[in-house]
């Protein structure tokens, strides 16, 4: 006869542990003011020590109250723009919006106050808030402690693989690497390189997948002097496109992995003395609001980000009410939206 599950740990217990009230271990709980430091060190050590993880969270179909979104950074238009979706969303389900950072440069937050630290992940269960995480890098460990807070959770671009138990929003970046890159051969390039932000981010890794892919099936033997992977940013793609456009058999187009490195390509092609598109061809990724204002207008790759920001908003709020959803990855279409920066590469 299997032996009965151990009883959960209730807040009393975890009040008499740390020697406090009741009221003072809900305060810890609960993220109050008015604790003093070394109180509160007290009630979190007994929390860690009883496992105690509060009955109030967002499990067995418990709606959530509000909905934190946790960004890696805000210094992008991508975050914007995700963030523009979940609050759209969340005014047409009446759900309130927090957002939250992780690593704010320059600051260091109240004790327990950093985003899914053990202390920070309980207030969310005891408060009822369901989390849009987006492009964060949880650990297995934080993983779990959201699943054991019972803490309704859906990722967007997450930057590390994530097991077929948590759901995700993402675009079909595979299928965009091979738009992109089948535009460029079908212009007649042969020489394309591929800016890519980090190796381990499955975003690019997805769309660096999709343009080999592409090359092979095309019948052109990839240069691995042409595959470069970096970060995601301007400054990063400025420096990618000065190795490539130093070598001795520069790219004649290339596809970056986003429109943020694209503009760095275009500033490095500049600095060159080379035009875009008579002498190099160069396609982004994202189409956010510089691509068309950029110079020129660039060719890119357009994923809907507003909209993957809806779908995790409406995903949520699924797993909270304890619903079915239709899949633990959901992947929204891609587009190629061509505009003035591509073209046939110039002959000779």
């Amino acid at each position: 006869m299997a032996s009965p599950a151990p009883a959960r740990a209730t807040l009393e217990q975890v009040a008499a542990a740390a020697g406090v009230a009741t009221s003072t271990a809900s305060k810890v709980l609960n993220g109050r003011p008015h604790v003093s430091p070394e109180t509160r060190r007290r009630v979190e050590a007994a929390i860690e020590r009883l496992g105690y993880a509060p009955s109030t969270g967002p499990r067995g179909g418990v709606p959530v109250r509000s909905v934190t979104v946790v960004f890696r950074t805000l210094g992008d238009p991508y975050a914007a723009r995700v963030l523009e979706g979940v609050l759209a969303a969340a005014r047409d389900h009446g759900v309130e919006v927090l957002v939250d950072v992780l690593d704010l440069p320059g600051t260091r937050g109240a004790e327990g106050a950093t985003p899914l630290s053990p202390a920070w992940v309980r207030r969310q269960a005891a408060q009822r808030v369901g989390l849009v995480l987006v492009t964060t890098e949880p650990t297995a460990e934080q993983q779990a402690l959201l699943r054991a807070h019972g803490v309704a959770t859906v990722h967007v671009d997450p930057a590390n693989p994530l097991d077929d138990s948590t759901v995700s929003v993402g675009s079909a970046n595979f299928s965009g690497g091979v738009q992109a890159t089948r535009h460029l051969l079908e212009l007649g390039h042969r020489r394309i390189a591929f800016a890519g932000g980090a190796p381990t981010f499955p975003p690019s890794a997805e769309r660096l997948q999709g343009y080999l892919s592409t090359l092979r099936a095309g019948g052109v033997d990839v240069d691995e002097a042409l595959v470069r992977s970096q970060a995601h940013t301007f400054q990063a793609g400025v420096a990618m496109a000065d190795r490539l456009l130093d070598l001795p058999r520069p790219p004649t187009a290339v596809f970056a992995a986003s429109d943020s490195i694209a503009l760095g390509v275009l500033a490095s092609a500049q600095r060159h003395g080379l035009r875009v598109p008579q002498d190099l061809s160069v396609v982004g990724f994202d189409d956010s609001p510089a691509a068309v204002s950029s110079v020129p207008p660039l060719t890119t790759v357009r994923q809907p980000v507003a909209e993957m920001g809806r779908v995790a908003l409406r995903t949520l709020l699924q797993l909270a009410r304890g619903e079915a959803v239709d899949s633990h990855h959901v992947e929204l279409a891609t587009t190629l939206v061509v505009r003035d920066s591509t073209a046939a590469p110039a002959e000779g």
